[in-house]
Formats: structure tokens, sequence, C-alpha cells
């Protein structure tokens, strides 16, 4: 949105450095004074003009190739629609007051492209940077030492890579928010269930990069019980959140029609094999029985969860164990078992990233979460969350997404 207030057209003409503007055929639409001062030609000499009339070739000098490089950089922005960087160029210019002497001049050009409303390549910007009293600073002029003319070339590609560097940058920040926004919608917080009070958590990582496929659910199952299942996808960014949020969906639906967790994710590892991205992840689904007091499980490659007694005891449930899904080139049935919970314990399922370190056995994270867990048993489900989260994840920042549920039973 323009701002009515700002004469854009003064702001174009005084921006520092040679800019012009011209249409994908290569005419020239406009030019600010820089370009005109620095190239020596007057506006109405450039508005209206193909690019190489105004600038031909030296005839002069045989080897010449500033013509050619600069008209397959500016066709290759209108027709790739992204920004064109060249590399460092001679290009003779012609003095306008003394016909047929030419004027050795080297510069470095950036050619980008403009769209209009329908997508289409409307304009190209064609930025230029003249550098020909840097090459002679350095002894680059033409016919001395070819190793000082690659300091201006590796001067030009310094320049394009901090170019590149930002906008990979702006790339990834922007994948970043997408994947975050994304799993935040799949995320929900948890609807209360009776009077039994859940907390949930999700904490990614430190790296702008380093977007994961962490998640977690609670799924109300049709005798009356619930499912509460955690996952992770292997993998980072925006492929892992989608994968993310296909097993989500696939496990939620598959508990409600299986007899047990050991068949809702039996039924998700086939179909994981047809996700792209979701190979190897890892899921953990436990089924809770209200009336009887008992919860059964079954892990497919996830850490196990933790059941904490109102004493501070901490049994991790892991006897039901079983490879990541998709591990297995054949079909083979799911393990599952069952354990009773007394009245007032808590149930914690998480992902690796609450409990690993890259320096240390897994054990070391297990004993750490449940020397929290022991320590804050008195604590009601949500500030227990964020005291697991405060005791066990890097104080630098947590290199790795963490997803967590706590349930009071």
């Amino acid at each position: 949105m323009q701002d009515p207030e700002i004469d854009y057209e003064a702001v174009f003409r005084d921006l520092p450095g040679m800019v012009a503007l011209l249409t994908p055929e290569l005419i020239y639409l406009d030019a600010n004074e820089d370009f005109e001062r620095l190239s020596g030609r007057k506006r109405e000499e450039l508005i209206g003009r193909y690019i190489f009339d105004v600038f031909p070739e030296n005839p002069k000098d045989p080897a010449a190739a500033g013509m050619r490089e600069t008209r397959e950089s500016m066709l290759r922005a209108a027709t790739t629609g992204e920004r064109d960087t060249m590399a460092l160029l001679r290009y003779d210019i012609e003095d306008p007051l003394r016909p047929g002497r030419w004027v050795e001049h080297f510069w470095s050009p950036v050619n980008a492209p403009v769209r209009g409303k329908d997508g289409e390549v409307t304009l190209i910007v064609h930025r230029v940077e003249e550098v020909t009293e840097f090459v002679r600073a350095i002894g680059g002029r033409a016919g001395d030492s070819r190793a000082r003319v690659l300091e201006a070339e590796l001067y030009t590609r310094a320049r394009e890579l901090q170019e590149v560097n930002e906008r990979l940058r702006r790339a990834h920040a922007h994948e970043r928010e997408v994947a975050l926004t994304l799993q935040a919608a799949m995320l929900p917080p948890p609807r209360p269930v009776g009077h039994h009070r859940a907390a949930v958590r999700y904490r990614p990582a430190v790296d702008a990069l380093n977007v994961c496929g962490d998640w977690y659910d609670l799924v109300d199952l049709p005798d009356g019980g619930m499912a509460v299942a955690v996952g992770d996808v292997v993998g980072h960014g925006l492929a892992a959140a989608c994968a993310m949020g296909q097993l989500r969906s696939a496990l939620s639906a598959a508990c409600r029609v299986a007899d047990g967790p050991g068949s809702a994710l039996e039924a998700l590892g086939l179909y994981a094999r047809f996700v792209e991205g979701a190979e190897s992840a890892t899921a953990v689904t436990t089924f809770i029985d209200w009336d009887d007091h008992t919860i059964t499980y079954s892990c497919a490659g996830h850490p196990p969860p933790a059941l904490l007694d109102p004493d501070g005891t901490v049994t991790f449930l892991d006897q039901a164990t079983d490879p990541p899904l998709g591990a297995r080139p054949e079909h083979v049935g799911r393990p599952q078992t069952s354990l009773p919970f007394a009245e007032g314990a808590t149930l914690v399922l998480y992902t690796d990233g609450l409990i690993e370190r890259r320096t240390e056995d897994i054990d070391h994270g297990l004993a750490r979460l449940a020397d929290s867990l022991a320590h804050h048993r008195h604590a009601e489900p949500e500030p227990l969350a964020d005291a697991l989260l405060t005791d066990l994840l890097p104080a630098e920042g947590n290199t790795d997404d963490t997803a967590l549920i706590v349930l009071r039973l």
C-alpha cells in the first residue's frame, strides 16, 4: 500500500547508486539521477530506447562480451522471475563528448524482475555499481595481473553472497513461521475431561531452521475412555510439520475404531508407509479406562511415558515397545500391555527433546525426569508442566522440539 504523502517518483530519482527501469524487451522506461550522471547519458537519450542502442558494444574490442552477458542476465530475470546478480563485468562506454573514443569501465550489475498483478514480469530493475576505480586501485586494468582482476571478482561475489544469505534468511524465517502456525493450529489446548485436568506444552527448538514434527493428542473414545498420544516425525521444517499433521489425524481416527493402542499403532504404521516424510516416525499411545483404573499402552520407537503415583513413585511404561513406524518391511502386530493407576496419579507423555542430549545416554535423561516428577509430585498439571520444562530443557535453549502432556488421573 502506497503512502499518499510520499513522492515515490522523487524517491526513485534520488536513490543512491545507478538504477534504471526497463521493459522485458529491454527498453528504458526510467532512470534515476545517478544513472544519468555516471553513465554520461541524459534522460531523453535513454527513455524509450533499446538498452544496447544506447550502450553498444565496443567495436574496437573483438573479445568484448559485456553486451551478450548483460542481455542474458536480463532475459533470465524476465523469464525466471528471479533476481540475477552478474559477475564483475567489463563494459566499455563511448565518450559522448568524443565520439569514437571508448572508455574502459568495470561494473557490478544486478537485474531484478518486478511482477504485475497477474504475476507476470512487467519491469526489470537494472541496478549497477561502477567499480572501475576499485579495479584500477588494485592494478586490475585490462592486460594487467589476472590475479588482481580476480580480486575484483571476489569483491563482486562477496556482495552477491551477502544478498543470497539475506534472501535465505528471510525464506527460512518465513518457513519457520508457517510451520509453527501449522503446528499451533493442529495442537490446540485440551478440552476438559470431567474432573481430570490436563496440561499440554509445545516448545520449538531455538534454531530458526529446526522446526520439527512433534505432536500430541487427546481423543475421547466411544466406550467413555480416553486415548492420549504423542509422536515425533523425523526431520525438520514445513515438510515434517505436514507429515506430522497427517499422522496425528490418522492416529486419532484409528484410536476411535481400534480395540487397543497396539492395533491403533499397527494401523498407523501401515498408513505411514504411504506418507512422504513419515519414515521412522515414533509414537506412543495410551488408552485410559476410567472405570477400571487401568492404562493400556503401546510404544513405537518412542521414549516411555511416565506414571507418577501420589506418593512420588515414578514408573516408566516400557514393557510394550516396538520399532518406529514403517521400520519393518513386513507386517507384524504391535504389542500392548496394561497396568493399574491410583486415583490422583499423573500420566506424563513427551517427545525426546525433553530428555535426550547428544552427549549422554538416554537413561540419564529418564533419571532427571523421574527426579523432577518426584520433586514436584504435589503440583497441579499446569505448574507441573512448566516445572518439567524448566528443570529438563537446557538453559541456553532446547536444540530439539518438545511436546508434553501432563494428565491428572
